[in-house]
């Protein structure tokens, strides 16, 4: 994957083929913006929902569906990822327009949709090494600035008060995750072991409830190619309703990477580098979210 082009473009691999031919009738049938012959590329990279681009006479966008086989349950749930972003379109949070969601599996075999295609870069190295250093702070305080933004809006008002229970997001989380460790391990680990006998017992007192996304990063937005700026936020597939500070913590996680780890930001010469330290990042979230500061 580039760090300055996007994503690289692939055939689509053995395991992830599908009935383009289906595929191009019922878009044909169901999006007005689709129509002609259809071209299908497979963006490289982990995702855990494989995601396509579609060409279709001249006009580009981005299919993403579940991946093939059986899947855990509340796994790869690409519907609530579809309902997130139509939800937060004309809000402060930017993200890809929405075409369609195809429930039906009998399609191409399983759930999916289609969004609008961003072109920009993808920095998957947090140091953002091939962008310029005028660009890294900039991008690091938008990045910031729109995680402040998700946290304000008003789910209530964006239709999205059944997305998730409110409350309790921390014990809800460390449930699941527990549960779905168990459940897909291949071996004894004893420090998952510990880790999940210590996080219950050490879940934070305040409670709040805002959409979270639940993987929010550099490396899950598209930037602006010409300018210091977040073009889009993807992968929403843990979006829920939870806690705010899951989120920020999450994203300054990169902050604690072993001091050996190249692309982690535990490092003194962060000022060097254009990019914005922990209490940095944290001050500028707190200013644009309205909080006074964080006690832990």
């Amino acid at each position: 994957m580039s760090d300055t082009d996007g994503p690289e473009l692939t055939p689509v691999r053995p395991t992830h083929r599908f009935d383009e031919a289906a595929l191009g009738k019922y878009l044909a049938r169901n999006m007005d913006e689709a129509g002609g012959t259809l071209e299908v590329l497979q963006f490289e990279g982990g995702q855990s929902n494989p995601t396509f681009l579609l060409r279709c006479d001249g006009r580009e966008f981005v299919l993403r569906k579940q991946p093939p086989g059986e899947l855990l349950p509340s796994a790869h749930q690409v519907d609530r990822e579809y309902r997130v972003m139509a939800a937060l379109a004309g809000t402060g949070v930017p993200v890809p327009r929405m075409y369609l969601l195809c429930e039906d599996v009998s399609v191409i075999g399983t759930k999916f949709y289609v969004m609008e295609h961003v072109p920009g870069r993808v920095f998957t190295d947090p140091l953002m090494s091939a962008a310029p250093p005028a660009e890294r702070r900039a991008v690091y305080e938008h990045l910031a600035d729109v995680l402040a933004a998700l946290h304000s809006v008003d789910y209530r008002e964006v239709g999205l008060e059944s997305f998730g229970r409110p409350g309790n997001y921390y014990a809800r989380q460390i449930s699941r995750w527990s549960k779905q460790y168990v459940a897909s391990k291949t071996e004894e680990i004893e420090t998952m072991d510990r880790l999940m006998r210590w996080l219950p017992e050490n879940i934070p007192d305040t409670d709040e409830t805002v959409v979270v996304h639940g993987d929010y990063r550099l490396g899950n937005t598209i930037v602006d190619r010409s300018a210091p700026r977040i073009l889009a936020v993807l992968d929403w597939e843990l979006s829920t309703l939870g806690h705010p500070l899951a989120d920020l913590g999450y994203v300054c996680q990169t902050y604690h990477a072993e001091p050996d780890d190249l692309h982690g930001l535990n490092r003194p010469n962060l000022e060097e580098l254009e990019v914005p330290t922990e209490a940095e990042f944290i001050a500028r979230y707190c200013e644009r979210a309205g909080r006074e500061r964080i006690e832990n």
